[in-house]
């Protein structure tokens, strides 16, 4: 898999992130199908062009303590990551952690292929290909009943 397809992908499951919702590097590694990766993630989202921003909301990705990961590398956008989460309505406790039990995104089954007891189904669309992926979770995160 080459590094602009494992990309692709890492970007696919980050755009269904929705308004309000957060996600762990960890659990994007899983649902992008890069088990153990996510480092990886983190490397993605650091390359999104911040002419990409609206269509990438890379902010909705935090480490799994429930914190926004600092970087000097990121210059200066992890203030903006808080800011635009707290614009989406996600609060911070004093420590400046998110609540993960409140906050953290929950992938529901695609209708197509229901709920496994491994996980969920995403779809992955680009050019020249679209293709319903069911996901082998590490954890399995239960997903919500769309009724």
């Amino acid at each position: 898999m080459t590094s602009g397809n494992t990309y692709a992908r890492i970007y696919a499951v980050v755009r269904q992130i929705p308004s309000g919702q957060v996600a762990t590097y960890g659990q994007i590694a899983d649902l992008a199908g890069l088990a153990g990766k996510p480092r990886l993630v983190g490397y993605a989202l650091y390359r999104v062009a911040a002419e990409d921003y609206a269509e990438i909301p890379w902010q909705r990705v935090i480490n799994a303590r429930g914190e926004i990961s600092h970087s000097s590398l990121r210059q200066g956008t992890d203030y903006l990551q808080r800011s635009l989460l707290e614009a989406e309505g996600i609060c911070f406790n004093q420590q400046g952690k998110i609540d993960l039990s409140v906050y953290r995104w929950q992938p529901v089954p695609s209708p197509a292929q229901p709920e496994t007891s491994s996980g969920c189904s995403l779809l992955f669309e680009n050019e020249e290909t679209t293709q319903n992926v069911e996901l082998r979770l590490r954890t399995p995160i239960p997903c919500r009943d769309p009724r």
